[in-house]
């Protein structure tokens, strides 16, 4: 999931009127698909992604291989994305859902089935991702990129004796660095934290867990500089906040352009926090399949796969990307003090099915 990552189910269950009505497209889209070629292209490139997720110039790098224009738009979460693709005529080609969202999307049949054989470099995707459980038969989605969510300090404000702990922002800690803590703008991860805060799943649905979750995400605002996914790490680095929710990519890539990277430190919390997945997807009346595909193999080539790796300092899922990785990114990816309570404390975001909406309902209460 990426920054730069509010009705989810309610919006998925009014689209399924839209998508009956409009299922004659996605019909078409599905056929043009599966006589697609390999590198054959149908028009322009219109991408829908997490802002700050590839180089504009790995973008347009595509874009002149293929002797077309590739545009970007951004969203700053899943459930933000998710309506505006299921309603229909976007215009997007290919789209970047995480795991859960990837779900709901291919149940809601948001999605089209990928032409497998317009994507060679499909064998390029390592084991460890293939089949998700969200995409079990690996027909709808290829994995983009992974990473955690946890937590950014500044040390040279807070220091380096302060606990490992969702505490920072969520217990008295957090007190002293009032003003000065960003959240994620997210339900599913900003409440997922709350929730792990409080030794429960983050993809509970008792309602009870998340009612207190709700409790600590609302206790938390007064200490609060505010709900930011788009910036949250710029805000850390310009000083505006000195603790922010983050995303393990943008953190470190952020450190990186600073010119005292090791005042800085990211880690998942003791008690645990997100392990995401995020995917390429294509929507079921993309209207440039072919191209979508295109794209979507040349991702998967190793080349192109270590260059996305290399500039947004997420982990790859292309096998054949692995040994063109920078050292520096190799070592924050496998290095203990990123996950302090062990591979066993993150979780992947589940879909909840109808219980989504509770969440989405318990973070407008949480933020008043």
């Amino acid at each position: 999931m990426k920054t730069t990552r509010k009705s989810t189910w309610v919006g998925i269950l009014a689209a399924f009127a839209v998508l009956a009505a409009a299922c004659g497209g996605s019909d078409s889209a599905e056929s043009a698909a599966g006589s697609c070629a390999v590198g054959q292209v149908d028009g322009d490139l219109a991408l829908y992604n997490w802002a700050e997720y590839i180089d504009p110039d790995h973008l347009q790098a595509f874009a002149d291989e293929f002797g077309i224009n590739a545009t970007m738009d951004t969203y700053d979460s899943n459930e933000a994305m998710q309506p505006i693709i299921a309603a229909g005529s976007s215009g997007y080609d290919v789209i970047v859902p995480s795991d859960y969202m990837m779900g709901i999307m291919i149940e809601g049949g948001f999605v089209q089935p990928l032409n497998f054989d317009a994507i060679p470099n499909s064998k390029n995707i390592s084991p460890d991702f293939a089949n998700p459980s969200y995409d079990p038969e690996q027909t709808h989605s290829v994995p983009y990129q992974w990473g955690f969510t946890g937590l950014a300090v500044n040390t040279a404000v807070v220091g380096t004796d302060f606990p490992r702990s969702w505490d920072l922002v969520f217990g008295d800690e957090a007190s002293a660095y009032a003003g000065q803590i960003t959240l994620l703008n997210d339900p599913r991860e900003t409440l997922g934290a709350a929730l792990k805060s409080l030794g429960y799943s983050l993809n509970s649905t008792d309602e009870g867990e998340l009612a207190e979750a709700q409790a600590v995400v609302a206790a938390a605002k007064d200490n609060l500089l505010a709900f930011n996914t788009d910036s949250a790490d710029e805000l850390l680095t310009s000083g505006e906040s000195v603790i922010a929710h983050a995303y393990s990519g943008d953190a470190f890539t952020q450190f990186l352009e600073t010119d005292n990277p090791d005042d800085y430190v990211f880690f998942v919390p003791e008690e645990g926090g997100t392990r995401w997945v995020d995917n390429m997807a294509i929507p079921f009346d993309a209207p440039h399949p072919c191209t979508a595909h295109t794209f979507i193999n040349w991702l998967l080539d190793a080349d192109e796969g270590a260059t996305l790796s290399n500039w947004n300092y997420y982990g790859t899922p292309n096998s054949g990307a692995i040994d063109a990785l920078d050292d520096e990114l190799r070592d924050f990816l496998t290095s203990p003090d990123v996950l302090v309570g062990g591979l066993d404390s993150v979780e992947s975001i589940s879909d909840t099915g109808e219980f989504e909406t509770n969440f989405s309902d318990a973070f407008t209460n949480a933020k008043g």
